[in-house]
């Protein structure tokens, strides 16, 4: 199907829809935050022709909607414009909101029709470029965990259960009865899964109360399976402020309970559609291992990416069901990469560093991008990890937000994988946040230093 004749089903959809009275049109930032237009349903061919235009400073903004100071995007050019290009994604209905609204998912490009190098989506797309011109396409899927909380508490506190009216108190891992208090807000995250083509699959309640996790299915489209992230993430925020509740996927919202990651599975299919990694044994190929040790290498200056706000580092604590040794090992969930066990057929790599609170296309790029250095270089990694790998003496990774940024600033694999200026942006944004959560004085602060000292 031409972009022409997609574009026009989706008017002609839209005329089904006589409900839908104006529509989302967005990309997403740096920071995984989506940025675009409201605008009316009228307006749908526009966007859907490239007639939109926004700002290029604003892929690149902080968390709180600043511009990036020193950006050479905003005062050095005069903050012109992009233009908006649909992805080719259909256009995704809302049904929580009041009334109902759709997204149209759209990237950037250049004035002159080139990808825009620091837009997230763009700079994963030009990785399976990479990888299309070694004869491999990835096949992705993505494990998001997220929490549900109390939306009318100051800070995070658990939800109350529909069924009993009580607060969920319990860490209930792998607990039916956790799910089955909220049966109507997952039917609904599942229906809406449904209408916006996000494959989700098995839901289980996690290690904290009212944590949950849902597993994206396998996609050999990587591009696809980031934007699968992006809008289940979606999704499940506005399912949840229907049901009066607040989604978070706050890396850590509690100090005492288990933090919220992104683990990542990949494979690669060459071009008969056969999985590289499998060589018929219990370990892999080769290629899978090269592709250990490249993501290995890459791992330390890659955690401002997998790892990208301050409350990340709240997670990567040791004996938290999260890795803070750069380590891989086979069925081995405490090491940052995992090869899991089963058929050697779907033998398959799992990255377990990212928050949820990652940019899914980042967290993609850098992942597959430093893979396929592993394996154009042909090294073999160091020796699989057996046991507690919290005591190993392998290198660690970065333990504070300060230390992940200089990391990425002097970091040699990712100026191979992102562009100079998606990097020079990023981490100016990142010094931007630091600097700002450093100018604050918190109440423990305070209290702690103003008369004892």
């Amino acid at each position: 199907m031409t972009e022409k004749s997609a574009a026009e089903n989706m008017l002609a959809w839209l005329k089904t829809q006589p409900e839908i009275r104006n529509l989302r049109a967005g990309l997403c930032d740096l920071n995984g935050v989506m940025r675009g237009k409201l605008i009316p349903v009228e307006q749908a061919a526009k966007a859907l022709d490239g007639g939109l235009r926004i700002p290029l400073s604003a892929s690149s903004i902080d968390i709180w909607g600043d511009d990036i100071m020193d950006s050479e995007l905003v005062y050095a050019t005069g903050d012109g414009d992009g233009v908006l290009e649909w992805t080719g994604r259909d256009i995704l209905p809302m049904p929580w909101m009041e009334p109902p609204s759709g997204l149209i998912p759209l990237w950037l490009f250049n004035e002159n029709g080139e990808p825009f190098s620091a837009d997230p989506r763009q700079a994963l797309a030009k990785v399976l470029d990479d990888y299309a011109g070694m004869g491999l396409t990835p096949v992705v899927a993505s494990e998001l965990e997220f929490y549900l909380v109390d939306p009318h508490a100051t800070r995070a506190a658990t939800p109350k259960s529909p069924v009993t009216g009580r607060p969920v108190e319990a860490n209930s891992v792998l607990s039916i009865d956790q799910i089955d208090h909220f049966n109507g807000f997952f039917n609904d995250v599942y229906a809406a899964s449904a209408e916006m083509t996000v494959p989700a699959d098995a839901a289980i309640a996690e290690g904290g109360a009212g944590q949950f996790e849902i597993n994206l299915i396998h996609r050999a489209d990587a591009l696809a399976a980031a934007d699968d992230a992006m809008l289940f993430k979606r999704i499940v925020k506005g399912m949840a402020r229907k049901h009066d509740l607040m989604a978070s996927f706050m890396a850590k919202p509690y100090l005492d309970r288990t933090g919220n990651g992104m683990h990542i599975h990949f494979s690669l299919l060459d071009e008969k559609g056969e999985n590289v990694f499998d060589d018929g044994s219990d370990e892999g190929s080769d290629i899978l291992k090269y592709a250990v040790a490249g993501m290995l290498a890459a791992m330390r200056e890659s955690s401002l990416i997998f790892a990208p706000h301050l409350n990340s580092y709240r997670r990567l604590k040791p004996h938290s069901h999260a890795p803070t040794t750069i380590c891989w090992g086979y069925e081995n969930r405490h090491a940052a990469i995992r090869i899991p066990g089963g058929n050697h057929k779907a033998r398959r790599i799992e990255h377990r560093v990212a928050g949820a609170d990652g940019n899914p296309y980042l967290v993609l790029a850098a992942i597959l991008g430093a893979a396929l250095e592993g394996i154009k270089a042909k090294k073999l990694p160091v020796a699989a990890t057996i046991g507690d790998n919290f005591a190993s003496d392998v290198q660690h990774l970065p333990s504070d937000w300060k230390s992940a940024i200089s990391a990425f600033e002097n970091g040699e694999i990712l100026p191979l994988v992102f562009s100079e200026l998606l990097r020079k942006l990023y981490a100016s944004c990142k010094n931007q946040e630091y600097a700002k959560f450093a100018d604050q004085m918190t109440d423990f602060e305070y209290n702690t230093y103003m008369e004892i000292t």
